[in-house]
């Protein structure tokens, strides 16, 4: 997924003398070998465009992504997952469809990569009991969440920097479903989003066993629903306009 990333970010700031990057890779307390082969591309490429984070008690993907966020220093933030299951050109799509939403990084935009275009595909090739936990998931998170995104879960997302600040800063989920309180924010403010299809493709080797996880995911739904409805948390970007 390196590979294929930074391949395509130094193509672009070779083809564009106004574009420069840089990748943080967060290393979720992971008991591999995830930050000695990040630190190696760091050597290779310069600190100035690999960074690694390494939290070392497992926070959960919602608390990673997080932290790399907050620490990100460009004027548009991209969310990617580590498996390389989007294809990393499709970046030049959601670019193209955040700058439709916001012409520069002060203002508010998130393009959401998208697999609702495959949905007919993914159902072919799933189990019955796979495609019945799918379509109770995406129903509760139209009645207790978000109701004008189609795939929540995609893990290829890019903010304007003024965004990302306004969501990750209230973020509460630390697991897999920090994506829907990401967009259920982004709806309270109403900010603008645009959906893109972007090409996937399954890899092997995801921890997540189906049931437990939607048993998992569903209870932080609820969660997510209930303590922003009671007051129990608050929107920072809310109480900051209001101050």
């Amino acid at each position: 997924m390196l590979d294929e990333c930074l391949a395509f970010l130094e193509d672009k700031s070779k083809r564009k003398s106004n574009f420069n990057y840089e990748v943080i890779v967060v290393s979720d307390g992971s008991a591999d070998a995830t930050v000695s082969t990040a630190l190696r591309y760091s050597k290779k490429h310069g600190a100035d465009k690999v960074r690694v984070l390494e939290l070392i008690e497992n926070r959960g993907k919602g608390g990673a992504v997080r932290m790399g966020m907050l620490s990100a220093r460009g004027r548009q933030l991209l969310f990617a997952d580590a498996d390389g299951a989007t294809k990393f050109a499709d970046y030049d799509k959601l670019e193209e469809s955040l700058s439709s939403l916001a012409s520069e990084w002060r203002q508010d935009g998130i393009a959401i990569g998208s697999r609702a275009h495959l949905e007919d595909d993914a159902i072919a090739s799933r189990s019955f009991f796979r495609t019945i936990l799918m379509h109770g998931f995406h129903t509760l998170v139209w009645l207790f969440a978000v109701r004008s995104v189609r795939d929540t879960q995609c893990g290829f997302k890019l903010f304007t920097r003024s965004t990302a600040r306004k969501l990750f800063t209230s973020l509460h989920v630390q697991r897999w479903a920090f994506d829907v309180e990401l967009l259920y924010l982004a709806e309270r403010l109403k900010l603008p989003m645009s959906e893109v299809a972007v090409r996937w493709t399954e890899i092997d080797g995801s921890k997540l066993t189906p049931f437990w996880s939607w048993l998992q995911m569903g209870s932080d739904l609820v969660m997510i629903w209930l303590r922003y409805t009671v007051g129990a948390w608050r929107i920072a970007a809310i109480e900051k306009k209001e101050n």
